[in-house]
Parts: structure tokens; C-alpha cells; sequence
């Protein structure tokens, strides 16, 4: 199960077949004196149990370890946890999330750790419930502390802790982030252009842009006074250098997605018919993929439930 994609990274679930390169990664001392809650040594057994949770939490829905691959490559490079606190009689309280995480030593100091906790970041905020994210760091780690300011957080200050809990020291380092009062309205549009042998055509979004690497279906924001049908016209005649008429878009399905920044409300239109060839025009990839292909492809999280929706249509 993938959860999210970045410009270089897959987070995704812990799988069995992971558990020896998990367990070569986390056991390494460097990676676990830092870590409260890792028993050191860590064995296979250790991360057998950590799979049974796991794979518990996602059955009940709320998965609580991402593991952080390359998406390149598929590489295992560390974990990222987001975790329901404990509140007054230890019971959980899903508005607050504590995150922890750790990186294989291999992978330090290439920005893979910052990049991940954004990532985490943000799905955690999309559960409607959560309103803040918290994270203690120890004050000897000066490499996750400054992952936690470049990811948004907040110092809160320095308090003394029992010396078990963490390896380092006795003290601890507060931080947290608070999910955003209001969220911008992002309002944008999206065309499945279909041709004749069933095919959808996917552009990916090139390097410089937000989620760049990840395939989308063509399509952009809204210019104010725009119907949706007019900002596909305008959008597909300046992306892909091809003319669409107004009455040849179908509405399809929508996609409503809360990113950590704004709130996406996106229309997805079918389309069979146009004029001319498309054209990468803004230095982007395109690829003619059949639907049952649409799912090899990443895409941005938003665009996700409407594979599902463009399959219904097609079969």
C-alpha cells in the first residue's frame, strides 16, 4: 500500500519481505541511540511485532508507519511514525499525533528526512480530527532538530525527562505544528482525453514544480471569471497545443483532497474528440497509457480516486 509520493520518495507499508534490511538499518547503533521508544539491540523478532501492528492499524485505517523507500529505485531508506497520543488515563486522543522517525546512515545529510516528514505532515492533517502534531527531540540532535524546523515545527522549549527515555540525555526538546484555521480553496480542472484504441493520456509534471515526477491528467487552475470547460479550452490549447470545444468535455467525476497547505476541488472531464496532436508545450513528459495501466503510474494524491472512477466509464 503506497500512502504518499514525493519528488523522490515513495512512503509506503511495511511489508514481510522488508523485515531484514528494516532490521540491519534500524539496529545500527548510530540510527538507534537516538531513538526512545527501539529496543538495542533490535532482532527479527522485534520486527515481527512491529508488523503484526502495523498491519492492524491499516486494516482498522489508521496506519501509523510509513516506510520510506526511493521511489527511483525502491530502496528501504528509514521510517516515518505518526502515532495517536496518550492523554488523561492513557486512553488515545485522535486530535494529537506525536511524529518519530529515523534514517538509515547511509541517507543522511541529502535532505530524504525533511522531505519525508512534510509528506507525513500532510497526510496527517487530512484526518479531519487531527488538529496537532507534536515531536520531542533529544538536544544532542542537532540533524533532527533542524528537520523538524525546515518541516514547519515549533520549538517549544527544553524540559527534564527521566534518562530512560531517551539515550542521549535528561532533558528533551518540545515541538510542535498546528493544523491550519482555514485552508485555502484551490479550484482546478482535468481532462481524460481518450483516443481511439481506449487510451488515456497522462502528462507528468517536470522538474521545478510542485510533485515533480508524478503523472496527472492534463489540466490547471481556474482564471477568475473561468467556467471549467473555458479554463480546459485555454488549458489545453497552451499545455498541449491541441483545440477542444466546450461541448466535447463530459463531466466524469471530482476529486476533493486536503493537502497541508490548501484544499483541492477538482473536476475531472472525459473528452474524445479535438484537433491537432498533443504536444509537451511547457517541458513536460506524455504517455498514452490504457486504463488497466493507469495505476502503474504515480500520481499526486488527488488525482488517485479518479483512476477509479475513468475505470468504470472505459470497461
Amino acid at each position: 500500500m503506497i500512502f504518499a509520493e514525493t519528488e523522490r520518495l515513495r512512503l509506503r507499508a511495511l511489508r514481510r519481505e522488508d523485515l531484514p534490511r528494516y532490521v540491519e538499518l534500524i539496529g545500527d547503533w548510530d540510527v538507534a541511540r537516538w531513538l526512545s521508544s527501539v529496543p538495542y539491540p533490535y532482532f527479527m523478532k522485534h520486527a515481527e511485532e512491529l508488523l503484526a501492528r502495523m498491519e492492524a492499524a491499516c486494516r482498522a485505517g489508521t496506519p501509523e508507519l510509513f516506510l520510506i523507500t526511493d521511489k527511483a529505485s525502491g530502496e528501504i531508506m528509514g521510517g516515518v511514525g505518526l502515532h495517536a497520543a496518550r492523554g488523561v488515563g492513557q486512553t488515545e486522543d485522535r486530535t494529537l499525533a506525536e511524529i518519530g522517525y529515523w534514517l538509515g546512515r547511509t541517507y543522511w545529510g541529502r535532505g530524504v528526512m525533511t522531505e519525508a516528514v512534510k509528506a507525513v505532515l500532510g497526510l496527517g492533517f487530512q484526518r479531519p480530527e487531527l488538529r496537532l502534531i507534536t515531536a520531542v527531540t533529544d538536544p544532542a540532535n542537532h540533524a533532527s532538530q533542524n528537520v523538524l524546523r525546515k518541516a514547519g515545527l515549533r520549538y517549544l522549549g527544553t524540559e527534564a525527562c527521566a534518562r530512560q527515555t531517551l539515550r542521549e540525555s535528561e532533558s528533551i526538546m518540545r515541538w510542535e505544528v498546528r493544523r491550519a484555521a482555514v485552508r485555502p480553496l484551490l479550484l482546478v480542472v482535468a481532462v481524460a482525453l481518450i483516443d481511439a484504441e481506449g487510451r488515456v493520456l497522462l502528462a507528468q509534471r517536470p522538474a521545478g514544480k510542485a510533485m515533480a515526477g508524478l503523472w496527472e491528467f492534463p489540466g490547471g487552475k481556474l482564471h477568475e471569471g473561468e467556467t471549467p470547460e473555458q479554463a480546459l479550452v485555454r488549458e489545453l490549447r497552451e499545455e498541449l497545443a491541441i483545440t477542444i470545444a466546450p461541448e466535447a468535455l463530459t463531466p466524469l467525476a471530482f476529486a476533493s483532497h486536503a493537502y497541508a497547505d490548501f484544499h483541492l476541488l477538482m473536476p475531472l472531464y472525459a473528452c474524445r474528440v479535438w484537433q491537432g496532436t498533443p504536444q509537451p508545450m511547457e517541458g513536460q513528459s506524455l504517455i498514452w497509457a490504457h486504463p488497466a495501466q493507469l495505476s502503474d503510474y504515480p500520481m499526486p494524491p488527488a488525482d488517485l480516486p479518479l483512476v477509479e472512477a475513468l475505470h468504470k466509464v472505459l470497461s
